[in-house]
């Protein structure tokens, strides 16, 4: 009877709301008992291990049963949503540019290394991402390999839609099984974030932060600027009404969750369940969701070109137009083969600085200033991607339907 109370305020209650407590809540706690920030943050931690836990089988199995039980003649919208993916990409690369030409900013560099190493050049980041596609399927499910994970349910879903009505139907079910799973999983969002609310709040961390507030604010203001305005022109252009009610239920419902899991991979499975909410075809977004995690990535754009242009302008490199439009291109195609976990794409940042001469060693110092605002930084980096993936998939579908949307 006592707990009768709180169960029917937990279902009368909306999840997003749920999860705006329970960041308030962190964020209060990290302020007036920090002390505790480190048992709390074991919540933080287990939600993460569960979304990543649940979300290669759950791309695998969706993917799979999603094309085995395609009917022929049943629209589906990925190569529209590959171009918006990839158009919204170099625009976020452009408006970086721009950005870090109109207010330069000057980085302090030390010897301080990450212990880490960095791709060598575009062909090695195309080709690790080829590798990728052909991965071992368990190895690929086990180290949460997107592009792998996809290439086997597709050629897996491929060949069941060949065999009998009972293997389509199983897993059909097995895709509903697994959905239910992540529904479970999801509900936890308001503990999970409030675990890792109160312990980033208390790291020490923040306070590193006050010494590199220009760098935060060109690189946040771009990320802003890329969700509030150059998103809604192009969804605009699809849907051809106000994108905004889509922009920002993408931006609450997966964004706010991308912000603290800062894992695009983790996030996976928060926006599928987005689109479905939304009403969006199955067989779009079991594809699109997992792709754009992997290749849709604005907010990495930004990060690689924005630093590389800092590490420039304090070294005096002067940037003409030619090599700012490489720049561009640069960034974009680097940031496609960013992984989508936590600080994926600081270690691209050297590949960038090559263009301009700057030493390995240099770069790798601009790599460590990038983990030191990472708490920041990739927080809005990832909320910025993953909400862009659900967002892109949706106008999409809906410029198709031609249809209000919901």
């Amino acid at each position: 009877m006592i707990h009768r109370p709180i169960l029917q305020l937990l279902t009368r209650t909306s999840l997003v709301s749920q999860i705006i407590i329970g960041l308030i809540a962190g964020i209060l706690l990290a302020l007036l008992w920090p002390q505790a920030t480190d048992e709390v943050g074991f919540l933080g931690s287990l939600f993460i291990s569960a979304l990543k836990a649940v979300a290669p089988i759950l791309v695998f199995i969706l993917v799979a049963s999603a094309i085995a039980n395609h009917k022929p003649g049943q629209p589906t919208h990925i190569r529209p949503i590959l171009i918006l993916y990839l158009i919204g990409t170099l625009a976020a690369a452009i408006v970086a540019v721009i950005a870090s030409s109109l207010w330069p900013t000057t980085l302090v560099l030390s010897d301080v290394a990450t212990g880490s190493t960095p791709p060598g050049g575009i062909a090695e980041v195309l080709k690790t991402l080829a590798m990728s596609t052909v991965d071992n399927p368990v190895n690929a499910l086990l180290k949460g390999n997107f592009i792998g994970i996809l290439a086997w349910a597709i050629g897996l879903g491929i060949a069941i839609r060949h065999g009998s009505a009972t293997t389509r139907s199983v897993f059909g079910d097995l895709a509903e099984g697994v959905s239910l799973i992540v529904k479970v999983v999801i509900r936890f969002a308001p503990l999970g974030v409030f675990g890792l609310v109160a312990t980033t709040f208390a790291d020490a961390g923040i306070k590193a932060l006050l010494g590199y507030v220009q760098l935060l604010a060109v690189l946040v203001g771009c990320m802003l600027f890329v969700a509030l305005v150059v998103n809604p022109l192009i969804v605009f252009s699809q849907i051809r009404r106000n994108p905004y009610p889509l922009v920002f239920t993408c931006l609450r419902e997966s964004g706010i969750t991308a912000f603290f899991t800062r894992s695009s991979a983790a996030n996976v499975p928060v926006n599928l369940q987005l689109a479905a909410r939304l009403g969006l075809h199955e067989d779009t977004y079991a594809v699109s969701i997992p792709l754009g995690a992997t290749i849709n990535m604005a907010g990495a754009a930004i990060t690689i070109s924005v630093l590389t242009l800092a590490a420039a302008h304090t070294l005096g490199v002067v940037v003409d137009m030619p090599t700012a439009i490489l720049l561009c291109v640069v960034a974009a195609v680097c940031a496609c083969g960013a992984s989508g976990v936590a600080g994926g794409s600081l270690l691209l940042i050297p590949l960038a600085c090559s263009l301009f001469g700057i030493p390995s060693e240099t770069a790798m110092q601009v790599v460590a200033i990038g983990f030191i605002i990472g708490i920041l930084q990739d927080s809005a980096e990832t909320a910025l991607n993953s909400s862009t993936d659900a967002l892109f998939t949706a106008a999409a579908c809906l410029a198709k339907e031609e249809r209000p949307v919901s």
